[in-house]
Protein backbone atom coordinates (compact mmCIF):
# COMPACT_ATOMS: atom_id res chain seq x y z
CA UNK A 1 0.00 0.00 0.00
CA UNK A 2 1.54 3.40 -1.11
CA UNK A 3 2.14 5.93 1.87
CA UNK A 4 0.82 9.19 -0.13
CA UNK A 5 3.11 12.39 1.44
CA UNK A 6 2.41 16.15 2.23
CA UNK A 7 2.09 17.11 -1.17
CA UNK A 8 -0.06 14.08 -2.17
CA UNK A 9 -2.41 14.76 1.35
CA UNK A 10 -2.92 18.16 0.24
CA UNK A 11 -3.83 18.22 -3.05
CA UNK A 12 -6.09 15.43 -2.44
CA UNK A 13 -7.70 17.73 0.20
CA UNK A 14 -8.20 20.39 -2.28
CA UNK A 15 -9.55 18.61 -5.28
CA UNK A 16 -11.88 16.72 -2.85
CA UNK A 17 -13.28 20.30 -2.09
CA UNK A 18 -13.44 22.14 -5.75
CA UNK A 19 -16.89 23.38 -4.88
CA UNK A 20 -15.79 25.32 -1.25
CA UNK A 21 -12.66 26.48 -3.08
CA UNK A 22 -14.39 27.83 -6.02
CA UNK A 23 -16.59 30.20 -3.28
CA UNK A 24 -13.21 31.31 -1.83
CA UNK A 25 -12.10 31.94 -5.04
CA UNK A 26 -14.65 34.45 -5.85
CA UNK A 27 -15.14 36.33 -2.54
CA UNK A 28 -11.52 36.47 -2.70
CA UNK A 29 -11.93 38.48 -6.39
CA UNK A 30 -14.66 40.58 -4.84
CA UNK A 31 -12.15 41.11 -1.93
CA UNK A 32 -9.44 42.21 -4.35
CA UNK A 33 -11.36 44.84 -5.43
CA UNK A 34 -9.52 47.76 -4.00
CA UNK A 35 -6.10 46.57 -4.71
CA UNK A 36 -7.19 46.52 -8.08
CA UNK A 37 -8.58 49.86 -8.66
CA UNK A 38 -7.22 52.13 -5.61
CA UNK A 39 -4.13 52.92 -8.01
CA UNK A 40 -6.00 53.99 -10.99
CA UNK A 41 -8.86 55.48 -9.31
CA UNK A 42 -5.99 57.58 -7.69
CA UNK A 43 -4.38 58.57 -10.63
CA UNK A 44 -7.85 59.49 -12.30
CA UNK A 45 -8.86 61.30 -9.03
CA UNK A 46 -5.78 63.29 -9.53
CA UNK A 47 -5.30 63.75 -12.92
CA UNK A 48 -8.77 64.73 -13.74
CA UNK A 49 -9.99 65.71 -10.44
CA UNK A 50 -7.48 67.97 -8.34
CA UNK A 51 -5.03 68.71 -10.76
CA UNK A 52 -7.52 69.70 -13.60
CA UNK A 53 -9.28 72.30 -10.89
CA UNK A 54 -12.36 69.86 -10.93
CA UNK A 55 -11.98 68.78 -7.32
CA UNK A 56 -16.17 67.57 -7.66
CA UNK A 57 -14.65 64.95 -10.06
CA UNK A 58 -11.46 63.99 -8.30
CA UNK A 59 -14.18 63.35 -4.88
CA UNK A 60 -16.17 61.27 -7.27
CA UNK A 61 -13.44 59.07 -8.23
CA UNK A 62 -12.52 58.33 -4.62
CA UNK A 63 -15.79 57.80 -3.58
CA UNK A 64 -16.05 54.82 -6.06
CA UNK A 65 -13.20 53.74 -4.57
CA UNK A 66 -14.81 53.77 -1.00
CA UNK A 67 -17.59 51.93 -2.66
CA UNK A 68 -15.22 49.01 -3.83
CA UNK A 69 -13.43 49.17 -0.20
CA UNK A 70 -16.79 48.09 1.74
CA UNK A 71 -17.66 45.95 -0.91
CA UNK A 72 -14.12 43.86 0.14
CA UNK A 73 -14.70 44.40 3.54
CA UNK A 74 -17.69 42.63 3.22
CA UNK A 75 -16.04 39.85 0.89
CA UNK A 76 -13.43 38.95 3.86
CA UNK A 77 -16.15 38.17 6.30
CA UNK A 78 -17.23 35.16 3.80
CA UNK A 79 -13.78 34.00 2.74
CA UNK A 80 -13.62 32.73 6.38
CA UNK A 81 -16.52 30.82 6.07
CA UNK A 82 -15.80 29.23 3.00
CA UNK A 83 -11.99 28.85 4.45
CA UNK A 84 -13.70 27.12 7.21
CA UNK A 85 -15.86 24.48 5.00
CA UNK A 86 -12.30 23.84 3.37
CA UNK A 87 -9.86 23.09 6.39
CA UNK A 88 -12.26 21.71 9.31
CA UNK A 89 -13.11 18.57 7.29
CA UNK A 90 -9.53 18.10 6.53
CA UNK A 91 -8.60 18.60 10.09
CA UNK A 92 -11.41 15.38 10.93
CA UNK A 93 -9.60 13.45 8.28
CA UNK A 94 -5.86 13.64 9.50
CA UNK A 95 -7.12 13.79 13.30
CA UNK A 96 -9.21 10.25 12.32
CA UNK A 97 -6.52 8.45 10.59
CA UNK A 98 -4.42 9.79 13.75
CA UNK A 99 -7.20 7.66 16.10
CA UNK A 100 -7.71 4.82 13.75
CA UNK A 101 -3.42 4.46 13.72
CA UNK A 102 -2.91 4.97 17.38
CA UNK A 103 -5.95 1.92 18.15
CA UNK A 104 -4.33 0.15 15.73
CA UNK A 105 -0.84 -0.13 16.77
CA UNK A 106 -2.39 -0.41 20.48
CA UNK A 107 -4.57 -3.38 19.90
CA UNK A 108 -2.79 -5.44 17.29
CA UNK A 109 -0.63 -8.39 18.39
CA UNK A 110 2.48 -7.30 20.43
CA UNK A 111 1.67 -3.76 20.20
CA UNK A 112 1.73 -0.99 22.76
CA UNK A 113 -0.13 2.42 23.58
CA UNK A 114 1.76 5.21 21.90
CA UNK A 115 1.78 8.10 24.09
CA UNK A 116 2.88 10.40 21.40
CA UNK A 117 -0.52 9.85 19.66
CA UNK A 118 -2.30 12.26 22.52
CA UNK A 119 0.36 15.42 21.22
CA UNK A 120 -0.31 14.28 17.30
CA UNK A 121 -4.17 14.64 18.17
CA UNK A 122 -4.25 17.83 20.39
CA UNK A 123 -0.93 19.91 19.65
CA UNK A 124 0.55 18.70 15.97
CA UNK A 125 -3.08 18.60 14.58
CA UNK A 126 -4.17 22.11 15.98
CA UNK A 127 -0.84 22.85 14.18
CA UNK A 128 -1.88 21.57 10.60
CA UNK A 129 -4.76 23.01 10.65
CA UNK A 130 -4.20 26.47 11.93
CA UNK A 131 -1.22 26.31 9.63
CA UNK A 132 -3.10 24.95 6.26
CA UNK A 133 -5.79 27.98 7.17
CA UNK A 134 -3.27 30.10 7.09
CA UNK A 135 -0.96 28.41 3.86
CA UNK A 136 -4.51 29.12 2.26
CA UNK A 137 -4.98 32.41 2.90
CA UNK A 138 -1.41 33.60 2.03
CA UNK A 139 -1.35 31.83 -1.69
CA UNK A 140 -4.80 33.19 -2.29
CA UNK A 141 -4.21 36.61 -0.50
CA UNK A 142 -1.10 36.88 -2.51
CA UNK A 143 -2.51 35.63 -6.25
CA UNK A 144 -5.06 38.33 -6.21
CA UNK A 145 -3.76 40.63 -4.28
CA UNK A 146 -0.47 40.85 -6.10
CA UNK A 147 -2.52 39.79 -10.07
CA UNK A 148 -4.94 42.66 -8.94
CA UNK A 149 -1.56 45.18 -8.37
CA UNK A 150 0.37 43.67 -11.36
CA UNK A 151 -3.09 44.75 -13.46
CA UNK A 152 -3.73 47.95 -12.21
CA UNK A 153 -0.41 48.60 -13.06
CA UNK A 154 -0.76 47.21 -16.60
CA UNK A 155 -3.27 49.73 -17.01
CA UNK A 156 -1.34 52.38 -16.20
CA UNK A 157 2.20 51.54 -17.94
CA UNK A 158 3.12 48.72 -19.02
CA UNK A 159 6.61 50.25 -18.37
CA UNK A 160 5.70 50.84 -14.44
CA UNK A 161 4.28 47.24 -14.41
CA UNK A 162 7.92 45.96 -15.94
CA UNK A 163 9.77 47.90 -13.61
CA UNK A 164 8.15 46.67 -10.14
CA UNK A 165 7.82 43.17 -11.56
CA UNK A 166 11.53 42.66 -12.10
CA UNK A 167 12.54 42.90 -8.23
CA UNK A 168 9.30 41.09 -7.21
CA UNK A 169 10.36 37.69 -8.99
CA UNK A 170 13.57 38.41 -8.16
CA UNK A 171 12.79 38.55 -4.13
CA UNK A 172 10.35 35.37 -4.85
CA UNK A 173 13.60 33.69 -6.57
CA UNK A 174 15.58 34.32 -3.43
CA UNK A 175 12.95 33.09 -1.41
CA UNK A 176 12.01 29.87 -3.20
CA UNK A 177 15.45 29.08 -3.56
CA UNK A 178 15.78 29.02 0.32
CA UNK A 179 12.77 26.61 0.90
CA UNK A 180 14.32 23.72 1.15
CA UNK A 181 16.98 24.76 3.66
CA UNK A 182 14.00 25.79 5.73
CA UNK A 183 11.84 22.99 5.79
CA UNK A 184 14.87 20.99 6.77
CA UNK A 185 15.82 23.01 9.95
CA UNK A 186 12.18 22.88 10.71
CA UNK A 187 12.24 19.18 10.58
CA UNK A 188 14.98 19.12 12.72
CA UNK A 189 13.26 21.37 15.46
CA UNK A 190 9.99 19.28 15.05
CA UNK A 191 11.98 16.07 15.67
CA UNK A 192 14.01 17.80 18.73
CA UNK A 193 11.06 18.59 20.08
CA UNK A 194 9.63 14.87 19.86
CA UNK A 195 12.29 13.41 21.17
CA UNK A 196 12.91 15.60 24.20
CA UNK A 197 9.32 14.92 25.15
CA UNK A 198 10.16 11.58 24.86
CA UNK A 199 12.90 10.79 26.74
CA UNK A 200 11.87 13.50 29.48
CA UNK A 201 8.59 11.10 29.54
CA UNK A 202 10.91 8.41 29.82
CA UNK A 203 13.34 9.14 32.49
CA UNK A 204 10.26 10.50 34.65
CA UNK A 205 8.41 7.27 34.64
CA UNK A 206 11.27 5.14 35.30
CA UNK A 207 12.26 7.29 38.32
CA UNK A 208 12.41 4.27 41.10
CA UNK A 209 14.92 2.50 38.58
CA UNK A 210 16.92 5.94 38.12
CA UNK A 211 16.94 6.43 41.62
CA UNK A 212 17.58 2.73 42.25
CA UNK A 213 20.90 2.42 40.27
CA UNK A 214 21.65 5.50 40.75
CA UNK A 215 22.05 6.90 37.63
CA UNK A 216 20.41 10.66 38.28
CA UNK A 217 23.40 12.26 36.65
CA UNK A 218 23.85 10.19 33.55
CA UNK A 219 19.90 10.92 32.96
CA UNK A 220 19.80 14.27 34.28
CA UNK A 221 22.69 14.61 31.83
CA UNK A 222 21.38 13.07 28.89
CA UNK A 223 17.77 15.27 29.57
CA UNK A 224 20.15 18.81 29.22
CA UNK A 225 21.69 16.89 26.33
CA UNK A 226 18.41 16.92 24.72
CA UNK A 227 17.57 20.43 26.02
CA UNK A 228 20.31 21.91 24.08
CA UNK A 229 19.71 20.06 20.59
CA UNK A 230 16.03 21.44 20.76
CA UNK A 231 17.27 24.86 21.98
CA UNK A 232 20.22 24.85 18.94
CA UNK A 233 18.05 23.60 16.30
CA UNK A 234 15.50 26.97 17.71
CA UNK A 235 18.33 28.96 16.56
CA UNK A 236 18.80 27.25 13.33
CA UNK A 237 15.62 28.23 12.56
CA UNK A 238 15.74 31.97 13.72
CA UNK A 239 18.87 32.61 11.59
CA UNK A 240 16.39 31.80 8.99
CA UNK A 241 14.57 34.94 9.06
CA UNK A 242 17.54 36.83 7.54
CA UNK A 243 16.73 34.88 4.16
CA UNK A 244 12.97 36.25 4.48
CA UNK A 245 14.29 39.63 5.22
CA UNK A 246 16.32 39.50 2.36
CA UNK A 247 13.65 38.19 0.14
CA UNK A 248 10.89 41.04 1.44
CA UNK A 249 13.94 43.63 0.95
CA UNK A 250 14.30 42.87 -2.55
CA UNK A 251 11.15 41.48 -3.66
CA UNK A 252 9.23 44.34 -1.68
CA UNK A 253 10.93 47.44 -0.96
CA UNK A 254 13.21 47.68 -4.55
CA UNK A 255 10.35 48.29 -6.30
CA UNK A 256 9.57 51.43 -4.65
CA UNK A 257 12.71 52.60 -4.70
CA UNK A 258 13.11 51.73 -8.46
CA UNK A 259 9.74 53.97 -9.14
CA UNK A 260 11.07 56.76 -7.17
CA UNK A 261 14.43 56.90 -9.44
CA UNK A 262 13.06 56.34 -12.11
CA UNK A 263 10.16 59.01 -12.08
CA UNK A 264 11.73 61.67 -13.75
CA UNK A 265 12.10 59.23 -16.63
CA UNK A 266 9.09 58.26 -16.83
CA UNK A 267 7.16 61.72 -15.99
CA UNK A 268 9.88 62.69 -19.58
CA UNK A 269 7.80 59.95 -21.29
CA UNK A 270 4.36 60.79 -20.66
CA UNK A 271 3.62 59.39 -17.21
CA UNK A 272 1.29 61.54 -15.53
CA UNK A 273 1.78 62.65 -12.00
CA UNK A 274 -0.89 60.75 -10.93
CA UNK A 275 -0.41 57.76 -12.62
CA UNK A 276 3.32 57.84 -10.88
CA UNK A 277 1.31 58.32 -7.31
CA UNK A 278 -1.29 55.43 -8.43
CA UNK A 279 2.05 53.36 -9.54
CA UNK A 280 3.66 53.71 -5.88
CA UNK A 281 -0.18 53.22 -4.41
CA UNK A 282 -0.31 49.80 -6.16
CA UNK A 283 3.25 48.57 -4.86
CA UNK A 284 3.09 50.11 -1.54
CA UNK A 285 -0.69 48.50 -0.73
CA UNK A 286 -0.87 45.95 -3.48
CA UNK A 287 2.45 44.35 -4.06
CA UNK A 288 4.19 44.71 -1.22
CA UNK A 289 2.00 43.56 1.94
CA UNK A 290 1.15 40.23 -0.78
CA UNK A 291 4.62 40.02 -0.82
CA UNK A 292 5.11 40.44 2.77
CA UNK A 293 2.36 37.83 3.63
CA UNK A 294 3.46 35.10 1.62
CA UNK A 295 6.83 35.27 2.97
CA UNK A 296 6.25 35.01 6.59
CA UNK A 297 3.16 32.68 6.16
CA UNK A 298 5.30 30.29 4.18
CA UNK A 299 8.61 31.07 5.78
CA UNK A 300 6.52 30.38 9.28
CA UNK A 301 3.39 28.50 8.94
CA UNK A 302 4.54 26.93 5.83
CA UNK A 303 6.96 25.27 7.07
CA UNK A 304 5.44 24.07 10.19
CA UNK A 305 2.36 22.91 8.27
CA UNK A 306 4.63 20.82 5.87
CA UNK A 307 6.68 18.97 8.86
CA UNK A 308 4.50 18.51 11.21
CA UNK A 309 1.59 16.93 9.00
CA UNK A 310 5.00 14.97 7.35
CA UNK A 311 5.69 13.47 11.24
CA UNK A 312 1.74 12.44 11.51
CA UNK A 313 1.83 10.43 8.01
CA UNK A 314 4.93 8.91 8.88
CA UNK A 315 3.99 7.94 12.00
CA UNK A 316 -0.24 7.04 10.66
CA UNK A 317 0.20 7.21 7.01
CA UNK A 318 -3.19 7.79 4.97
CA UNK A 319 -3.62 4.95 3.13
CA UNK A 320 -5.07 5.90 -1.05
CA UNK A 321 -8.35 4.22 -0.50
CA UNK A 322 -8.45 6.27 2.80
CA UNK A 323 -10.51 3.34 4.04
CA UNK A 324 -9.57 2.89 7.90
CA UNK A 325 -7.70 -0.20 9.02
CA UNK A 326 -9.30 -2.75 11.21
CA UNK A 327 -7.62 -2.76 14.52
CA UNK A 328 -5.85 -6.21 15.24
CA UNK A 329 -7.05 -8.34 17.88
CA UNK A 330 -4.90 -8.65 21.24
CA UNK A 331 -5.80 -12.27 21.97
CA UNK A 332 -5.24 -12.91 26.33
CA UNK A 333 -4.49 -16.60 25.51
CA UNK A 334 -1.30 -18.75 24.75
CA UNK A 335 -2.25 -19.35 21.21
CA UNK A 336 -3.44 -16.47 18.92
CA UNK A 337 -4.59 -17.11 15.35
CA UNK A 338 -2.22 -17.91 13.07
CA UNK A 339 -2.80 -15.90 10.06
CA UNK A 340 -4.42 -15.49 6.78
CA UNK A 341 -5.42 -18.75 4.76
CA UNK A 342 -3.67 -20.89 7.48
CA UNK A 343 0.29 -19.55 7.49
CA UNK A 344 2.11 -20.96 10.06
CA UNK A 345 2.82 -18.82 13.24
CA UNK A 346 6.23 -17.31 13.68
CA UNK A 347 7.10 -19.06 16.31
CA UNK A 348 5.17 -22.68 17.87
CA UNK A 349 6.42 -24.45 20.68
CA UNK A 350 4.57 -28.20 21.14
CA UNK A 351 5.11 -30.10 24.91
CA UNK A 352 8.49 -28.75 25.25
CA UNK A 353 10.39 -30.12 28.22
CA UNK A 354 13.83 -29.41 29.16
CA UNK A 355 15.64 -30.42 32.30
CA UNK A 356 19.81 -29.57 33.59
CA UNK A 357 20.04 -33.55 33.59
CA UNK A 358 18.18 -36.94 33.91
CA UNK A 359 17.11 -36.69 37.53
CA UNK A 360 17.04 -32.98 37.70
CA UNK A 361 13.97 -30.76 38.02
CA UNK A 362 12.94 -30.08 34.78
CA UNK A 363 12.38 -26.09 34.16
CA UNK A 364 10.14 -26.26 31.65
CA UNK A 365 7.75 -29.47 31.49
CA UNK A 366 5.24 -29.98 28.69
CA UNK A 367 5.25 -26.73 28.05
CA UNK A 368 3.62 -25.21 24.71
CA UNK A 369 3.52 -21.64 23.53
CA UNK A 370 2.60 -19.92 20.20
CA UNK A 371 3.45 -16.24 18.94
CA UNK A 372 1.93 -15.00 15.55
CA UNK A 373 4.21 -12.20 13.56
CA UNK A 374 4.55 -8.75 15.02
CA UNK A 375 3.73 -10.03 18.65
CA UNK A 376 5.84 -9.06 21.35
CA UNK A 377 6.55 -11.04 24.41
CA UNK A 378 8.16 -10.30 27.92
CA UNK A 379 9.24 -13.72 29.74
CA UNK A 380 9.44 -12.89 32.95
CA UNK A 381 10.15 -14.56 36.33
CA UNK A 382 12.17 -14.96 39.82
CA UNK A 383 16.13 -16.07 38.95
CA UNK A 384 16.71 -19.86 37.82
CA UNK A 385 12.83 -19.94 36.69
CA UNK A 386 14.18 -20.86 33.21
CA UNK A 387 13.87 -17.26 31.04
CA UNK A 388 17.29 -17.79 29.46
CA UNK A 389 16.87 -21.28 29.18
CA UNK A 390 13.68 -20.61 26.94
CA UNK A 391 15.59 -18.00 24.89
CA UNK A 392 18.58 -20.42 24.35
CA UNK A 393 15.51 -23.29 23.66
CA UNK A 394 13.79 -20.80 20.84
CA UNK A 395 17.14 -19.86 19.32
CA UNK A 396 17.65 -23.11 18.94
CA UNK A 397 20.96 -23.55 20.56
CA UNK A 398 20.10 -26.37 22.65
CA UNK A 399 18.22 -29.19 22.04
CA UNK A 400 15.01 -30.30 23.99
CA UNK A 401 14.59 -33.18 26.00
CA UNK A 402 10.82 -33.51 24.59
CA UNK A 403 8.80 -31.42 22.36
CA UNK A 404 9.59 -29.68 19.35
CA UNK A 405 9.95 -25.68 18.62
CA UNK A 406 9.10 -24.15 15.14
CA UNK A 407 10.15 -20.99 13.31
CA UNK A 408 7.62 -20.39 10.44
CA UNK A 409 6.50 -23.79 10.20
CA UNK A 410 9.91 -25.52 10.31
CA UNK A 411 11.41 -27.85 13.45
CA UNK A 412 14.42 -25.88 14.79
CA UNK A 413 15.97 -29.34 15.02
CA UNK A 414 15.81 -30.03 11.23
CA UNK A 415 17.16 -26.87 10.07
CA UNK A 416 20.47 -26.14 8.78
CA UNK A 417 22.84 -23.67 11.14
CA UNK A 418 23.13 -21.50 8.64
CA UNK A 419 19.60 -20.86 7.48
CA UNK A 420 18.71 -21.27 11.48
CA UNK A 421 20.87 -17.81 11.74
CA UNK A 422 18.59 -16.39 8.73
CA UNK A 423 15.42 -17.12 11.14
CA UNK A 424 16.26 -15.38 14.44
CA UNK A 425 18.44 -13.83 15.98
CA UNK A 426 19.63 -13.77 19.75
CA UNK A 427 20.68 -11.27 21.75
CA UNK A 428 22.65 -11.81 25.00
CA UNK A 429 23.22 -10.09 28.42
CA UNK A 430 27.16 -10.29 27.59
CA UNK A 431 27.09 -8.57 24.45
CA UNK A 432 29.51 -9.45 21.78
CA UNK A 433 31.81 -6.78 19.93
CA UNK A 434 34.76 -7.00 18.06
CA UNK A 435 38.12 -5.31 17.39
CA UNK A 436 37.03 -3.21 14.46
CA UNK A 437 35.36 -0.19 12.80
CA UNK A 438 31.62 0.15 14.11
CA UNK A 439 30.15 -0.23 10.55
CA UNK A 440 31.90 -3.50 10.55
CA UNK A 441 30.50 -4.65 13.93
CA UNK A 442 26.89 -3.31 12.56
CA UNK A 443 26.80 -4.92 9.57
CA UNK A 444 27.87 -8.47 11.15
CA UNK A 445 24.46 -10.13 10.48
CA UNK A 446 23.71 -7.64 7.45
CA UNK A 447 26.78 -7.52 5.25
CA UNK A 448 24.60 -5.55 2.34
CA UNK A 449 23.68 -2.52 4.48
CA UNK A 450 24.86 0.82 3.60
CA UNK A 451 25.90 3.66 5.57
CA UNK A 452 22.30 4.99 5.12
CA UNK A 453 20.84 2.49 6.59
CA UNK A 454 23.06 2.20 9.96
CA UNK A 455 22.61 5.64 10.38
CA UNK A 456 19.10 5.18 10.39
CA UNK A 457 19.44 2.16 13.05
CA UNK A 458 21.70 4.42 14.99
CA UNK A 459 19.11 6.87 15.65
CA UNK A 460 16.29 4.66 15.62
CA UNK A 461 18.00 3.10 18.94
CA UNK A 462 19.09 5.97 20.56
CA UNK A 463 22.93 4.87 19.39
CA UNK A 464 23.48 8.43 17.69
CA UNK A 465 25.56 10.08 21.13
CA UNK A 466 27.89 6.72 20.91
CA UNK A 467 28.57 6.53 17.44
CA UNK A 468 29.56 10.01 17.51
CA UNK A 469 31.55 9.86 20.92
CA UNK A 470 33.43 7.18 18.73
CA UNK A 471 34.31 9.10 16.02
CA UNK A 472 31.44 7.93 13.44
CA UNK A 473 30.65 4.69 11.42
CA UNK A 474 34.46 4.61 10.33
CA UNK A 475 35.88 4.37 13.66
CA UNK A 476 37.99 1.88 14.92
CA UNK A 477 35.57 0.30 18.13
CA UNK A 478 38.01 -1.34 21.06
CA UNK A 479 35.55 -3.41 22.92
CA UNK A 480 37.56 -3.37 25.90
CA UNK A 481 37.36 0.05 26.48
CA UNK A 482 33.54 -0.08 25.81
CA UNK A 483 31.38 0.12 28.62
CA UNK A 484 28.95 -2.80 29.47
CA UNK A 485 26.10 -0.42 28.25
CA UNK A 486 28.18 0.95 24.98
CA UNK A 487 28.50 -2.96 24.26
CA UNK A 488 24.68 -3.82 24.64
CA UNK A 489 24.37 -0.93 22.39
CA UNK A 490 25.85 -1.73 19.55
CA UNK A 491 24.61 -5.80 19.76
CA UNK A 492 20.87 -4.07 20.05
CA UNK A 493 21.51 -2.10 16.49
CA UNK A 494 23.13 -4.82 14.98
CA UNK A 495 20.47 -7.53 15.89
CA UNK A 496 17.76 -4.61 14.73
CA UNK A 497 19.65 -4.38 11.09
CA UNK A 498 19.55 -8.82 10.56
CA UNK A 499 17.13 -9.67 8.39
CA UNK A 500 15.89 -12.35 10.72
CA UNK A 501 12.03 -12.20 11.41
CA UNK A 502 12.53 -13.24 15.17
CA UNK A 503 14.58 -11.32 17.41
CA UNK A 504 15.48 -12.63 21.21
CA UNK A 505 16.53 -9.94 23.67
CA UNK A 506 17.66 -12.04 26.76
CA UNK A 507 18.48 -9.52 29.40
CA UNK A 508 20.53 -7.72 26.44
CA UNK A 509 19.48 -4.25 27.51
CA UNK A 510 19.72 -4.86 31.43
CA UNK A 511 23.28 -2.28 31.68
CA UNK A 512 21.44 0.73 29.69
CA UNK A 513 19.34 3.19 31.57
CA UNK A 514 15.65 3.06 31.51
CA UNK A 515 15.12 5.55 28.81
CA UNK A 516 17.42 4.24 26.75
CA UNK A 517 16.46 0.73 27.32
CA UNK A 518 12.76 2.05 26.37
CA UNK A 519 13.70 3.58 23.44
CA UNK A 520 15.57 0.50 22.25
CA UNK A 521 12.76 -2.30 23.00
CA UNK A 522 10.52 0.53 21.16
CA UNK A 523 12.15 -0.23 18.11
CA UNK A 524 12.10 -3.68 17.73
CA UNK A 525 8.62 -3.69 18.56
CA UNK A 526 7.82 -1.59 15.66
CA UNK A 527 10.64 -3.98 13.63
CA UNK A 528 8.84 -6.17 11.23
CA UNK A 529 8.89 -9.49 12.84
CA UNK A 530 8.32 -10.78 16.51
CA UNK A 531 9.99 -10.20 19.75
CA UNK A 532 10.88 -12.10 22.95
CA UNK A 533 12.48 -9.82 25.84
CA UNK A 534 13.97 -11.96 28.87
CA UNK A 535 12.48 -9.24 31.21
CA UNK A 536 15.23 -7.14 33.23
CA UNK A 537 12.91 -4.66 34.87
CA UNK A 538 9.35 -5.26 35.02
CA UNK A 539 8.78 -2.08 32.92
CA UNK A 540 9.78 -4.40 29.62
CA UNK A 541 6.31 -5.98 30.48
CA UNK A 542 4.53 -3.13 30.53
CA UNK A 543 5.40 -2.03 27.17
CA UNK A 544 4.85 -5.91 25.64
CA UNK A 545 1.77 -6.96 24.59
CA UNK A 546 1.33 -10.28 26.54
CA UNK A 547 4.04 -11.46 29.55
CA UNK A 548 4.99 -14.43 30.30
CA UNK A 549 5.56 -15.50 33.83
CA UNK A 550 7.56 -18.61 34.81
CA UNK A 551 7.80 -19.14 38.02
CA UNK A 552 8.60 -22.85 38.91
CA UNK A 553 4.95 -23.89 38.82
CA UNK A 554 2.29 -23.82 35.75
CA UNK A 555 3.82 -21.01 33.23
CA UNK A 556 0.96 -17.96 32.90
CA UNK A 557 0.72 -16.14 29.80
CA UNK A 558 -1.59 -12.87 29.14
CA UNK A 559 -1.61 -9.32 29.41
CA UNK A 560 0.06 -7.26 32.15
CA UNK A 561 -3.90 -6.69 33.38
CA UNK A 562 -4.52 -9.91 33.39
CA UNK A 563 -1.41 -11.51 34.96
CA UNK A 564 -1.82 -8.87 38.13
CA UNK A 565 -5.46 -10.74 38.79
CA UNK A 566 -4.13 -14.51 37.66
CA UNK A 567 -0.43 -14.95 38.50
CA UNK A 568 0.42 -14.28 42.47
CA UNK A 569 4.51 -14.22 41.09
CA UNK A 570 3.66 -11.69 38.72
CA UNK A 571 1.95 -9.42 41.36
CA UNK A 572 4.87 -9.74 43.93
CA UNK A 573 7.79 -8.67 40.79
CA UNK A 574 4.99 -5.70 40.13
CA UNK A 575 5.03 -4.90 44.12
CA UNK A 576 8.78 -5.13 43.90
CA UNK A 577 9.46 -3.10 40.81
CA UNK A 578 6.81 -0.63 40.46
CA UNK A 579 4.33 1.38 41.96
CA UNK A 580 1.58 1.04 40.34
CA UNK A 581 -0.24 -2.20 41.17
CA UNK A 582 -3.93 -2.03 41.97
CA UNK A 583 -5.51 -0.97 44.82
CA UNK A 584 -7.34 -4.37 44.96
CA UNK A 585 -4.16 -6.53 44.30
CA UNK A 586 -2.59 -4.75 47.37
CA UNK A 587 -5.40 -5.50 49.70
CA UNK A 588 -5.01 -9.34 47.77
CA UNK A 589 -1.17 -9.57 48.50
CA UNK A 590 -1.84 -8.20 52.54
CA UNK A 591 -4.54 -10.57 53.16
Amino acid sequence: MSRPGVRLVTWRALRARQRELAALGGWSLVESLPALLSGYLVARAVDEGFLAGRPVNGLAWLGVLAVAVLLGAAATGRTYRSLGAVVEPFRDEVAAQVVRGALRDATRAGGRPDSAAVTRLTHQMEIVRDTFAGLLMVTRGFLFSAGAALLGLLALAPVVAALAAAPLVAGLVVFVAALPAMVTHQRAYVRAGERLGQYAAAALAGHRDVLACGAQTRVTTDVARWVSAQAAAERMLARMAAIRSLSLGIGGWLPLLVLMVTAPWLVERGLTAGAVLGALIYVSTGLQPALHTLVQGLGGGGLRYAVTLENILRTYPMSDDKRPSAPAARSPHCRPPTGPAGRSPAVEVRGLTFGYGPRARPILQNFSLTLADRDHLAVVGPSGAGKSTLAALLAGLVPPQAGTVHLAGATVAEVEPAELARMRVLVPQEAYVFTGSLADNLRYLRPGADDHTLEVALDTLGARPLATRLGGLGASVAPAVLSAGERQLIAAVRAWLAPAPLVVLDEATCHLDPALEATVEVAFARRPGSLVVIAHRISSALRAGRVLVLDGDEPVVGTHEELLIRSATYRVLVGCWDDSVPPHVVSARQG
